[in-house]
């Protein structure tokens, strides 16, 4: 798949860090160019505020430094593709807009959309569960993604050529104890990718999912040890996956070669949704 993406342009949400940013360099080294997006920006004046507004995983990453949106952009840069780093909040409609206007003009089109933002620090059985969070949640997981779409969809039509690839999970499909509103939006998602794969075909638009199982991010390596051996005993591998894993399975669901492959939710799990004991 050596720079099947040449002469494509990429946007992913949520990749100053984890999937996102593997997400993001892995399609700059199959030839697109990639605008990256994240509602944190290093050095930002007002990124205590945003930080406090969006919840504990968002203030452990700022704290721990593991922000790195604008140097995303910059390391997309030194392998020789066109890249930039916009703040970019998927729950303000309006923000949004403006910023896929900006790419639009900048970079002259917007191929393939990835839909990675997301939320994943809300865990509580059913009574206990935080109503805010479960507001946040549906904000940000799902209604972020049809943000995203709608705001891409135009272009994509206009050009008669589009990648959409949204990030569900193992949570949306198997369901996950202490995840709510997590499972939820993760279900929901594999709705809106189906409709927009038939809505999009006319058009040569492709809608994929991507279901993931456990991943080896940052945000994997701070949940409780034990908890973790337990989700790693559940795969048929017996380990976690890395986040090369995730994105080269976007990066064949942009390229070409899957020119006939919408619709599909897409196991990348390592056989956690098998009977394993």
């Amino acid at each position: 798949m050596s720079r099947s993406l040449e002469g494509k342009v990429a946007l992913v949400t949520g990749a100053s860090r984890g999937l996102g940013r593997t997400d993001a360099l892995t399609l700059a080294k199959a030839g697109a160019d990639v605008v990256v997006t994240d509602i944190l920006l290093e050095e930002e004046a007002d990124l205590e505020q945003t930080t406090e507004r969006l919840g504990p995983m968002a203030q452990v990453m700022v704290q721990s430094q593991t922000v790195y949106t604008r140097s995303t952009a910059e390391q997309i840069r030194e392998m020789g593709r066109r890249s930039a780093a916009y703040r970019m909040d998927v729950t303000n409609r309006d923000e949004v807009e403006s910023v896929m206007a900006k790419v639009k003009e900048e970079f002259g089109r917007i191929d393939i959309l990835v839909n990675n933002a997301a939320t994943l620090d809300h865990t509580a059985r059913l009574e206990h569960q935080n109503d805010k969070f479960w507001e946040r949640d549906l904000r940000v997981n799902l209604t972020g993604a049809y943000h995203c779409s709608k705001a891409v969809w135009p272009y994509m039509k206009e050009q008669g050529w589009g990648r959409i690839i949204n990030m569900a999970s193992v949570a949306g499909t198997l369901g996950g104890y202490g995840q709510a509103s997590y499972s939820t939006t993760k279900a929901g998602i594999l709705g809106l990718t189906r409709t927009l794969a038939l809505e999009g075909a006319r058009y040569n638009i492709t809608a994929n999912a991507i279901i993931p199982g456990i991943i080896n991010t940052e945000a994997f390596q701070m949940s409780n040890p034990q908890m973790r051996e337990r989700m790693i005993a559940r795969t048929a591998f017996k380990r976690p996956g890395e986040p090369e894993d995730i994105a080269h399975a976007i990066a064949f669901l942009a390229s070409e070669e899957a020119k006939y492959i919408t619709g599909v939710g897409l196991p990348v799990a390592g056989g956690i949704d098998l009977f394993t004991f």
